[in-house]
């Protein structure tokens, strides 16, 4: 098991890894809107944090050597489930190959957080 780490994401805020690829694949920890130099969450409205988000995670699948074309599933949170729409909006400029995915409505999210995304990917 590879673990990986690039400082254009923002640091584990916990005991695990930004990431992991094992047997080809590459699993990503959830993501959410903070921003890489500060550790600080970004925005105040969900389409301004799902593109720091979204941008963490192209970070990371980057720095694992692989690209969102390459992605075979994404788990989605919502805060807020009446999100969803403008979720989607931002959501789908970056995963133009459309995945398979999950996205549910949850309580809370570390941090005061209103979304976290993760996803899985082959190299």
């Amino acid at each position: 098991m590879e673990k990986i780490y690039t400082d254009k994401a923002p640091a584990a805020v916990g005991p695990y890894s930004q990431a992991v690829v094992v047997n080809g694949m590459v699993y990503t920890s959830g993501q959410i809107a903070l921003n890489p130099a500060t550790g600080e969450l970004v925005g105040e409205t969900i389409e301004e944090q799902t593109e720091q988000v979204m941008q963490n995670l192209m970070a990371i699948l980057e720095a694992a050597g692989t690209k969102p074309e390459n992605v075979v599933k994404t788990l989605c949170f919502l805060t807020d489930i009446n999100d969803f729409t403008a979720f989607n909006e931002v959501y789908a400029k970056y995963f133009t190959e459309k995945p398979a995915r999950s996205c549910v409505g949850i309580q809370s999210l570390p941090k005061g957080a209103i979304c976290e995304v993760e996803v899985i990917a082959t190299i």
